[in-house]
């Protein structure tokens, strides 16, 4: 099987590592890729994955099998359609079901009809003054979240006490030509459920947790993610059905009802209060850093599972089946993320090759004979381990051996679950 998988990140990065160990792959190409994942498939560099047509034509000259899109943008641009309109196989939504990520509102309007628990949000509009925003902002609190309806790469959210810093962040995301959406805050731990979706069918992944804010304690601002957990210790069995049939199955017949059936990866972001799970948001696909600590655990060979989404028989496809243990992954950024990140900064002790010792690069170019960085996220490293401590370990011992000026990282990811300061009430 020739797969192509578009994306440069660390989840396009694991998903590679994944469906190179998977026999029926016989040849992995990736575009535009990054210097890193050279080691695990032929990169594409010149090729602009948000270009239908540019992208498409590669697929032909690959004779790709099956075609596998990572990143959210190309997803909700219709290069999914573009593919299948060319006769491709491809994993991932079309552009109208691709807005229940590339649209909050759309979204919002989905939940309602499906009758599935979320915060309270009310829009406002471009060309909207500043009257207009006081007087939504005056209908919430005291915590305010902020929301960039449009794709802003993780990044476009604001949660805080502070009135001025939402009005300020409203009023960016307004001058953007974006609309605003203002939420209730929802309390309870943040879980992070990946599910195959194909029509009426949904399976799900295993959970993860992800950590957003940029400093330890979950302090400072928010960021793409800086680590993430898998499976949670504190979440039943029983969590994760539930999920399923008051979230996530609902929203999948619903866009079924409505003819924008979703086929891909739904990803439900999710807080878990007293009254259960509600949602935070949807992603149209894999998230990052979750999908390193995923992916890291599946055991089932990841291209059939792909393949069998893409090609409508996701029904038919076996129960998946999961290594033991848990996963972490600890993403290593650039000094000034996520303000603004320095690039240029040469990277050691994570050299292509290195996949096979947990790394997964992102934001990373090739200067002469080295790898220097070129993002805000670097890389990421995951770690495997009988328990969460184990994976911890793992984790940190392989980024001590990673060098990159003025870099930093999140020494607590996971530390919450191994010393038993999380849960939820059923």
């Amino acid at each position: 099987m020739q797969i192509l998988v578009l994306g440069n990140g660390s989840r396009e990065h694991a998903l590679l590592y994944s469906l190179s160990k998977d026999p029926q792959v016989t040849g992995l190409h990736v575009a535009p890729g990054n210097p890193g994942m050279t080691a695990i498939a032929d990169v594409h560099p010149d090729t602009d994955g948000n270009d239908a047509a540019q992208v498409v034509d590669l697929a032909a000259s690959l004779s790709a099998d099956l075609v596998v899109i990572g990143p959210e943008a190309p997803l909700v641009a219709g290069v999914a359609d573009s593919l299948r309109d060319a006769g491709f196989a491809v994993f991932g939504p079309s552009e109208q079901a691709a807005q229940i990520e590339g649209s909050k509102a759309f979204a919002k309007d989905v939940m309602k009809a499906a009758g599935v628990r979320t915060a309270r949000a009310e829009s406002v509009q471009p060309g909207a003054g500043s009257a207009d925003i006081d007087g939504v902002l005056d209908g919430f609190g005291p915590t305010f979240v902020v929301k960039d309806d449009g794709l802003a790469g993780g990044k476009g959210v604001v949660v805080t006490q502070n009135r001025h810093e939402a009005r300020n962040h409203a009023v960016a995301v307004l001058e953007s030509g974006h609309p605003v959406l203002v939420e209730s805050f929802l309390d309870g731990p943040e879980i992070s459920l990946f599910c195959l979706v194909d029509g009426d069918t949904v399976v799900p992944l295993l959970p993860a947790q992800d950590h957003k804010r940029v400093g330890e304690g979950d302090t400072g601002p928010n960021t793409g993610g800086m680590g993430a957990y898998a499976p949670l210790p504190w979440l039943s069995v029983g969590a994760v059905k539930q999920i399923v049939d008051e979230v996530v199955q609902p929203v999948a017949s619903e866009m079924v009802t409505r003819g924008c059936p979703f086929t891909g990866l739904l990803y439900a972001g999710l807080a878990w209060g007293e009254d259960g799970p509600a949602v935070v948001e949807f992603n149209c696909r894999f998230g990052d850093p979750e999908t390193q600590a995923v992916l890291e655990l599946l055991d089932t060979p990841l291209a059939g599972v792909l393949n069998a989404v893409a090609t409508g028989h996701l029904a038919d496809l076996p129960p998946l089946t999961w290594k033991d243990g848990y996963a972490v992954t600890v993403v290593l950024a650039a000094q000034g993320y996520p303000a603004g990140p320095r690039k240029g900064d040469p990277i050691s002790g994570a050299e292509p090759g290195s996949e096979k010792n947990g790394v997964r690069h992102a934001g990373v170019a090739r200067l002469g004979d080295r790898l220097v960085s070129s993002g805000g996220r670097v890389l990421s490293v995951v770690g495997r381990g009988c328990d969460l401590e184990d994976a911890r370990t793992q984790v940190y011992r392989t980024l001590e051996g990673i060098s990159l000026p003025g870099g930093h990282y999140r020494r607590d990811i996971a530390q919450k679950a191994v010393d038993g300061r999380i849960g939820i009430s059923y």
